[in-house]
């Protein structure tokens, strides 16, 4: 005990040293390199953020000061806003596309961490030949598969009434590319602590979920927002399934401010800012596990 006590205050001694001798912020010699990446970034932010700017501030425009080409508004007003929220579906809109996107998300989340287990934690014939099969339909473009889901969707009924919900979702349940992301993840879980669990008497499923899953938080956490972001910005199909424009999506409906003769960007730039709320609360809530999850993907091969 003395030997390992001794040990620990050596090695915070050691550790208050190096603290002590580093060099400091400020004595650090100027470095051309470093000043040049400080400044392709800085221009990188530049041009990532001026448009998110400018249709924030177009938003605050009247229609009048469209046409002039100023980036502040003259005489800003929020009356964009109140004629989006008050004189179209905007609300229904935006509600619809917060609960496909939230429902998508969730299943993606459990069936796809599930099946990731399943392909990478247990032996069983054809394994390895139902995980090239995933993989292979990501080589299928998506613009493909378009006729056989709005077939499917038609016979089942997925076109009409609230079903267009279901119809909208179903292709987004479960996703290849987080089928093969998860399975990579699980990867680095081990074996023997899931065999621990077995002989506790904890069944197959209690040791996904109460083990295994929380060891892979991060890889869920990044899967569920890239796929949130994904459904929420969703266009085409639903655009193509959807029949009726109460359930219509947020993308979907921001086009019908646009018509033959006359586009009103006052209004659209106005959706578009309020569609950006959800993806911003998104990124300022969980953007540790984004960073992490982006980080963890790249060291898993």
């Amino acid at each position: 005990m003395a030997t390992s006590l001794d040990a620990s205050v050596d090695s915070k001694i050691e550790l208050a040293e190096k603290i002590v001798t580093a060099p400091s912020r400020s004595k650090r010699p100027f470095s051309w390199g470093l000043a040049l990446v400080y400044l392709l970034l800085s221009l990188g932010a530049v041009v990532m953020v001026v448009p998110f700017l400018w249709m924030l501030l177009t938003s605050l425009k009247p229609a009048s000061e469209l046409v002039q080409f100023s980036f502040l508004p003259k005489n800003p007003t929020l009356d964009n806003y109140t004629t989006v929220l008050t004189t179209s579906s905007f609300p229904r809109w935006y509600l619809n596309s917060l609960i496909i996107a939230t429902i998508s998300t969730a299943s993606v989340a459990f069936f796809d961490s599930l099946v990731g287990y399943t392909l990478n934690k247990f032996d069983f014939p054809g394994k390895n030949i139902i995980f090239i099969g995933i993989l292979a339909t990501l080589m299928v473009p998506t613009e493909m598969l378009i006729i056989p889901w709005y077939t499917m969707s038609v016979h089942w009924g997925w076109t009409e009434g609230s079903a267009q919900y279901w119809g909208i979702v179903f292709p987004g349940v479960i996703t290849a590319v987080g089928i093969f992301l998860m399975r990579q993840f699980f990867d680095g879980v081990p074996n023997e602590l899931l065999d621990a669990a077995r002989i506790d008497g904890v069944n197959e499923f209690g040791i996904f979920w109460r083990v295994a899953l929380p060891l892979v938080k991060p890889a869920v956490a990044a899967l569920m927002i890239f796929n949130f972001i994904g459904n929420w910005n969703a266009y085409l199909w639903p655009l193509i399934v959807a029949s009726g424009r109460a359930y219509y999506t947020l993308p979907v409906g921001l086009s019908f401010f646009r018509g033959e003769s006359l586009t009103e960007w006052e209004k659209i730039m106005t959706g578009a800012s309020l569609a950006t709320v959800p993806l911003l609360l998104v990124f300022i809530i969980f953007q540790r596990q984004i960073i992490k999850g982006i980080a963890l993907t790249g060291i898993k091969g």
